[in-house]
């Protein structure tokens, strides 16, 4: 799961890049990169740490143009190193990429590309897509990029939007796609004075003052220049399957998806999860949401209750995402600094807890003491999504059962194992009928939409292993 950013057409792109990356650090925070082209060259600046930290102004001041390519890296293949950050250049043909994805038979890639002379010199899944989509791209002409994106949807599996930039019929080209399953996001639109923008989430397009027109649609690729319409050109029928646990954890809750904002989204799955947590004839004094994506759905859930809703706990702003943080040790000693509890909210109440998801079980296990230290009567555990029970190959980083509680714990031991008086999750069937739109939810019913071999699930799982961060 990573952030990206693709402009055109923009004076400064790349500070206008980095202003968008900021409004998409949530994605990632391992590493970060923008790419410029100007006058047919390609500037590329990328390292480890977020961007405020990579990006100061002498370092923009050597990006020049008015295209760029950024992003923000949450890495699930490869390493946690700087040649595995984003954005990636091939120049013959000239091609600056980057994605949000995951592939799963990168060997697979590696192996046909070294048949064709090519070597793939980085351990990021996002160079054996472009040097596919470069290797396609036999001419400069609309008809030979859709060639290229049909190559990429031919060879590469797994689940990704990218976008790229580089010359068509001419002119400097900003080119998006997305595969067929569409289970990774993306969006674009326009400043209305001839500036394109694509990126992960509609809110990086606010940051910049865009207005989003649509969803990139899977199965396409669209190309963007500066000052014209852009085309929208079919390769592959579409079969979307977008990504739920977009929606419930990893998207900023002011971002609009196809399924409508984000906040609303939660909203829904919070009234829901009250619904079901009152059919089991459980009590409660106040609703707590775990800070910050839980808020919409425990505020829903309260409402839905009769319950006060009330913030139990100041949270650091500065600690990061726990969630995506390489290694349990790096997640437990960010949870120490990240939240602290109100005793006045807490002590002596009988508490629902209110979080997005349970996944490893580090996290809720730690919140449960740390409510506990405030001497609650009871706290309650609410998760509005269902257990995840199965792993993710497709840009979330849970790609092996080993890791998942749910999975590992009979569920008539959840209560006892995260330190808890209840635990209630969202059902699959309450998730379902909530959303009611074409979804992958593999993690939580282990229907998988895009086919895994075993060997592809064994590599992967090597792979995070081997030091993959």
């Amino acid at each position: 799961m990573c952030g990206f950013v693709g402009l055109i057409g923009v004076e400064g792109a790349a500070g206008a890049a980095a202003n968008a990356l900021q409004a998409l650090q949530h994605r990632g925070q391992d590493a970060c990169g923008i790419g410029t082209v100007h006058r047919s060259r390609v500037h590329l600046v990328k390292d480890l740490g977020m961007v405020g930290q990579v990006f100061g102004g002498e370092r923009l001041g050597s990006l020049p143009g008015t295209a760029a390519i950024g992003h923000v890296r949450y890495p699930t293949v490869g390493a946690g190193v700087r040649e595995d950050a984003q954005p990636f250049h091939t120049r013959r043909p000239g091609v600056l990429m980057a994605h949000n994805g995951n592939v799963t038979n990168v060997p697979q890639l590696e192996a046909w590309l070294a048949r064709r002379g090519i070597r793939v010199q980085s351990g990021c899944d996002v160079e054996p897509i472009m040097l596919v989509f470069a290797e396609g791209l036999r001419g400069a002409a609309v008809e030979n990029v859709k060639d290229a994106v049909r190559d990429v949807f031919d060879q590469v599996r797994g689940a990704y939007t990218c976008a790229a930039l580089c010359e068509i019929g001419g002119k400097d080209t900003l080119v998006a796609f997305r595969d067929p399953f569409g289970v990774r996001p993306g969006v674009y639109g326009t400043d209305g004075a001839g500036a394109w923008c694509v990126a992960s989430e509609s809110v990086a397009l606010d940051a910049l003052g865009f207005e989003v027109l649509g969803e990139i649609p899977p199965g396409c690729v669209m190309l963007f220049a500066a000052g014209e319409p852009p085309r929208i050109e079919p390769v592959r029928a579409p079969q979307p399957h977008r990504c739920l646990f977009e929606r419930i954890y990893f998207a900023r809750p002011d971002s609009k998806m196809e399924d409508g904002r984000v906040f609303q989204v939660r909203w829904d799955l919070g009234r829901r999860l009250g619904e079901e947590w009152r059919a089991k004839g459980l009590e409660a004094d106040v609703v707590v949401p775990v800070p910050d994506t839980s808020r919409p759905a425990a505020q829903a859930m309260a409402e839905t209750l009769g319950l006060p809703f009330r913030e139990g706990f100041i949270k650091n702003r500065y600690s990061g995402r726990t969630f995506i943080m390489p290694d349990a040790a790096t997640r437990q000693s960010a949870l120490r600094l990240k939240l602290n509890p109100i005793p006045e909210i807490l002590e002596g109440r009988r508490v629902i807890l209110v979080d997005d998801s349970v996944v490893r079980g580090t996290t809720v296990r730690r919140l449960a003491e740390l409510v506990r230290s405030v001497k609650p009567k009871e706290v309650h555990l609410a998760i509005f999504s269902p257990p995840v029970r199965h792993p993710c190959f497709y840009g979330i980083d849970m790609p092996s059962k080993a890791e998942l509680v749910a999975a590992r714990v009979p569920e008539a031991e959840w209560a006892k194992t995260f330190g808890v008086d209840s635990v209630t999750f969202l059902s699959v069937e309450g998730l379902r009928q909530t959303t009611r739109t074409p979804a992958c939810m593999a993690c939580f019913d282990g229907n998988y939409p895009i086919p895994v071999s075993t060997d592809e699930v064994a590599a992967i799982v090597a792979d995070r292993r081997g030091g993959g961060a």
